[in-house]
């Protein structure tokens, strides 16, 4: 048969070759693809078709008209069912290891996988397994140089990475197919099987990444160390799926549907994409929404940096009219994420200041709720660049119960910075009120020390921490446990102390004499009170060993001189008279000794080691 020219006779042959392949008449039509098999044949076909169409533009008649219309019917089935079986035929799900050798040869020839293919060869590939570890590496910086792109290319964003995901010659079946239906008025028919058979390749893909279909009730019905892990992988997979498989998608509708009429490659992307990525979506919805609590506060920080990060892609990716609710609905996580994040760090100032806990701890060491409060400031100081643009009120006077205190001692201007004041002058009010649940007088003095001393090493040892405090804060706080050394040394020992005095210790009123009797009781006064002392303090616990050095040389420093002259003025009369060792039980090295058993936590004998002399 010749090939259809001009008139009725190449309308005739025309008309033939599209009845030949009418799959609805013919059985040998039906078992064999024009476009599997010569290309000849399929280059005839479309040929035919475009004699067709051209026939309808020019028929007078109704009667050719009619004709030409039931001939462009025939067709149109038959090229929509060649369009579904080429789709099909290329449209297997890319494997995860593919996405990610793509990022990683990518970054390391410095410019994207746009011609990439990913029906290489398991010899090829670099990793031959996908691992969602935490140490998998992704590419964030590529650059595209202006000669690989192509002229339907939308990106300049070198974050993002598109691979070939149809050989040439689909792709270039699937246009001129594409083409002709869409000239035909069959632009829904052919947007319908391409949305179909791609998003079935993508959901494929997603399943393959390990990408879960869940509803946003049955992620927030999940216990948090399940949702924690799932969200580690989301901000892997999201990377993924945003950069690589949703941007390869709009570069495949580019290369079959770009300039064949007004957004068509779009209406073709959408169709393919929409459904997979507000599933996507949804699983970061379902945590920017979900019940607030403290513990939750690190992985939403990681989930909205990560979200914040990609947003420029998903504009890039998503940047069309039909794909705006994609869009906006990545806005509207962020917004809520950020939400949420105010939210609980507000919370979490709150629940210092009312933690409940009465019973005191025992020996005066740091609370838990100070290591608590302390490493999660910490923790939350790596994310300073974050909540900088978060965190945009001032935290007083929340709580009708909160601390009446200034805040102007703080170097930082920030809100941010004046949050991380706030929490530990919260702090501080709470330990105060605990520090009143310990009977012994002295002991409150040294909580209030051991605490106050862990928050200024802990924002000494963290330098954005310590930046966001400020030095003039910390010098206040480092103000304060020394003042809380210097009141527990005045409540301990100036009783003890005081039993070294010289007054009252004369014999008479105009006596320069010494009364031995008033001396004695001097004596044991001082043995009871330092043997009380030592047996009660050495249960008392200053975990930082600097910190307990310091204050045992403090105590020798008062202690050991003022014993050490009181004994040498009047050793001699107590020696002189009957059973010294009653009184003068301990020399200066056995006080010296014993000082050495204060504040390690250890219950000790309630007699002092003497030294031998």
């Amino acid at each position: 048969m010749e090939p259809p020219g001009n008139g009725a006779a190449s309308y005739d042959s025309a008309n033939q070759i599209i009845l030949r392949w009418d799959s609805t008449a013919s059985e040998a039509a039906r078992e064999k693809m024009i476009f599997g098999g010569d290309r000849k044949e399929a280059d005839l076909y479309l040929r035919a078709v475009d004699e067709i169409q051209r026939s309808m533009e020019s028929a007078t008649l109704s009667d050719d008209r009619s004709k030409a219309n039931f001939a462009i019917q025939i067709a149109m089935a038959r090229l929509e069912d060649e369009f579904r079986s080429i789709l099909i035929a290329h449209s297997s799900p890319i494997e995860p290891d593919s996405l990610l050798e793509s990022s990683c040869s990518s970054s390391s020839i410095g410019y994207s996988s746009r011609s990439a293919s990913i029906g290489m060869s398991s010899g090829e590939r670099e990793f031959t397994s996908f691992d969602f570890g935490d140490e998998s590496p992704l590419a964030d910086e590529l650059e595209l140089p202006e000669s690989r792109r192509s002229s339907c290319s939308y990106r300049s964003m070198s974050s993002i990475i598109e691979i070939d995901l149809m050989p040439p010659d689909a792709i270039l079946d699937l246009r001129s197919i594409a083409e002709r239906m869409i000239s035909a008025g069959y632009l829904r028919e052919c947007v319908q099987v391409y949305g179909s058979v791609r998003k079935s390749a993508v959901e494929a893909s997603f399943r393959k990444l390990g990408v879960e279909k869940l509803s946003i009730g049955e992620i927030q019905r999940m216990e948090w160390e399940t949702v924690e892990v799932k969200i580690r992988r989301w901000i892997r997979v999201a990377k993924l799926c945003v950069r690589i498989l949703f941007a390869s998608e709009k570069r495949l509708c580019e290369q079959l549907f770009c300039g064949l009429g007004t957004s068509t490659d779009d209406a073709f992307f959408t169709e393919t994409i929409k459904g997979p990525a507000i599933q996507l979506f949804n699983f970061a919805e379902a945590i920017s929404i979900s019940k607030r609590s403290p513990e939750k506060l690190f992985k939403i920080l990681d989930l909205h940096e990560a979200l914040s990060d990609l947003l420029p892609d998903i504009e890039v990716v998503f940047d069309s009219k039909s794909s705006k609710s994609i869009r906006v609905q990545a806005d509207e996580i962020l917004s809520r994420l950020g939400e949420a994040i105010r939210g609980i760090l507000s919370e979490f100032e709150n629940a210092v200041l009312r933690e409940p806990s009465r019973v005191p701890v025992p020996g005066g060491t740091i609370h838990p709720l100070t290591r608590y409060v302390m490493n999660y400031i910490n923790l939350i100081s790596d994310y300073k660049h974050t909540l900088d643009e978060l965190v945009v009120s001032n935290p007083y006077s929340r709580d009708p119960n909160a601390p009446d205190m200034d805040l102007d001692e703080a170097d930082g201007s920030t809100p941010l910075a004046l949050h991380f004041v706030w929490i530990i002058i919260v702090l501080q009010f709470n330990l105060e009120s605990k520090s009143k649940h310990y009977k012994d007088t002295s002991l409150p003095y040294l909580f209030m020390m051991n605490n106050v001393h862990y928050i200024v090493k802990k924002i000494k040892g963290s330098p954005e921490l310590r930046v966001l405090i400020g030095d003039n804060y910390l010098k206040k706080l480092t103000g304060g446990y020394r003042q809380a050394a210097m009141n527990y040394q005045r409540s301990t020992w100036v009783r003890v102390l005081y039993c070294l005095r010289d007054e009252g210790l004369n014999a008479g009123s105009f006596s320069s004499g010494v009364s031995k009797s008033a001396l004695r009781e001097r004596f044991k006064s001082f043995n009871a009170m330092f043997e009380e002392v030592h047996r009660t303090q050495s249960t008392w616990f200053i975990p930082d060993a600097q910190l307990r050095e310091e204050l045992r040389i403090s105590m020798s420093e008062r202690l050991i001189p003022a014993y050490r002259s009181f004994l040498g003025r009047y050793r001699s009369h107590i020696e002189s008279g009957r059973h010294p060792e009653n009184y003068i039980k301990y020399s200066v090295e056995d006080l010296e000794n014993a000082i050495l058993d204060f504040f390690e936590g250890i219950q000790v004998s309630q007699y002092l080691k003497k030294a031998p002399h």
